[in-house]
């Protein structure tokens, strides 16, 4: 089987982003294998998605110093065995980050108890409960301002929107 799945260094090379600075539309609600690579194009991640549009953003707003270029193999069905075959094959010898010790970080929404200051912490600690969501609230909101001027200072000049929900559960991820 292996043999007919297709190898990572057969694939072409695209960048990240658009030359308006977004991710491809084309890749709107297409199911794929991805691999994403760093400005030296070192390998950072291997995912599947069944819209890789909004996967390959996911990743851009978690760790945009690390997507700059990009080896996408789109299927025409859902065929999740497919995917993780494809995806196997191409971890085959590889160890790149975001599939290993920095997989949370590539996959999960980004928590705000990662990156809120130490006064943020003592703030929400000693909070009533009732008022826990209104503060996590307020530190995901900076945080998001934080991960905004990233994007920005990247070039990216996508629309990015992130759920109001989470935000309040002290998660930032978009919607």
């Amino acid at each position: 089987m292996a043999d007919s799945l297709p190898n990572l260094v057969d694939l072409n090379f695209l960048p990240f982003l658009t030359e308006a600075g977004e991710i491809d539309p084309n890749y709107e609600k297409r199911i794929g294998v991805y691999a994403i690579f760093d400005q030296h194009q070192n390998l950072q991640y291997v995912g599947y998605s069944r819209n890789l549009a909004i996967s390959l953003l996911q990743h851009l707003v978690r760790q945009p110093e690390h997507c700059h270029g990009l080896k996408v193999h789109i299927i025409d069905r859902p065929d999740r065995q497919l995917l993780v075959q494809i995806q196997n094959h191409w971890l085959v010898g590889q160890n790149p980050p975001g599939n290993g010790e920095s997989q949370k970080i590539w996959a999960e929404s980004i928590n705000v108890q990662d990156y809120w200051t130490p006064e943020e912490a003592a703030t929400v600690a000693k909070s009533e409960p009732g008022d826990t969501p209104k503060l996590l609230k307020k530190i995901a909101r900076r945080l998001e301002a934080e991960v905004l001027a990233k994007l920005e200072a990247r070039g990216v000049a996508q629309q990015i929107r992130f759920n109001p929900k989470l935000k309040e559960q002290g998660l930032l991820d978009i919607t």
